[in-house]
């Protein structure tokens, strides 16, 4: 399965939402969470579909030292940030608590910057009670939406609805304890990649963030 874009993508999640009356009949209260930027376009068409409101989470990936782009684990925001550490790979390169520490408060300053510019003040959506959709353009080893699980589990939703694309078979295993529910279109073996699953996979810039969530807020 390859999507064109994030929006298909996002439409084709909707279609199986919408054939589900626990989550898309009148007492299912959704609320569409995306993890920016890329999940942002796929929450936007189910948030529209579902007639839900459309917020975000904003999660951090803290990488390994010289190596940013493997992650370590990863932070959300919240009146209490959480903090989710993969412990193999931290055991592996000896990442140092100092580290982790220093790591932790340079990523939960830029979640204040992009939430300053994709919301302009607004507060979140509030989930408590509601059924919380958490919504990315893909999954790869998970780390980021196990932390924005976890810190939305928190927030006192009624039910929590994982809705992605694709993802490894494996990571959509690990990460099922940690929702009510999980929906994959696609969850290929031999996967390297979120970006092999789409034929435009650009970057989604910040301003295409902020207006579409000012569209659904």
């Amino acid at each position: 399965m390859r999507f064109h874009d994030r929006n298909e993508a996002g439409r084709e999640l909707a279609k199986r939402l919408l054939a589900d009356p626990a989550l898309a009949g009148p007492d299912a209260r959704p609320v569409v969470l995306a993890l920016p930027r890329g999940g942002v376009p796929v929450g936007w068409e189910i948030a529209k579909a579902l007639k839900a409101p459309l917020d975000i989470v904003l999660v951090r990936k803290i990488g390994v030292p010289c190596q940013p782009e493997l992650a370590l684990g990863a932070i959300v925001d919240g009146e209490t940030p959480e903090l989710v550490i993969n412990e193999d790979v931290k055991s592996s390169v000896e990442a140092s608590e100092a580290y982790i520490e220093a790591e932790s408060a340079e990523q939960l300053r830029e979640i204040e910057r992009r939430r300053a510019f994709y919301l302009s003040g607004r507060p979140p959506v509030p989930v408590r009670g509601c059924t919380a959709i958490l919504v990315d353009d893909g999954i790869a080893t998970g780390a980021t939406m196990r932390a924005a699980l976890r810190a939305t589990r928190r927030r006192g939703p009624a039910k929590i609805v994982l809705a992605v694309p694709v993802a490894p078979p494996e990571s959509i295993e690990e990460l099922k304890p940690e929702a009510d529910q999980v929906i994959c279109l696609h969850a290929p073996w031999g996967f390297a990649g979120v970006g092999q699953f789409y034929a435009d996979f650009h970057q989604v810039s910040d301003a295409t963030v902020a207006a579409l969530l000012q569209e659904r807020s």
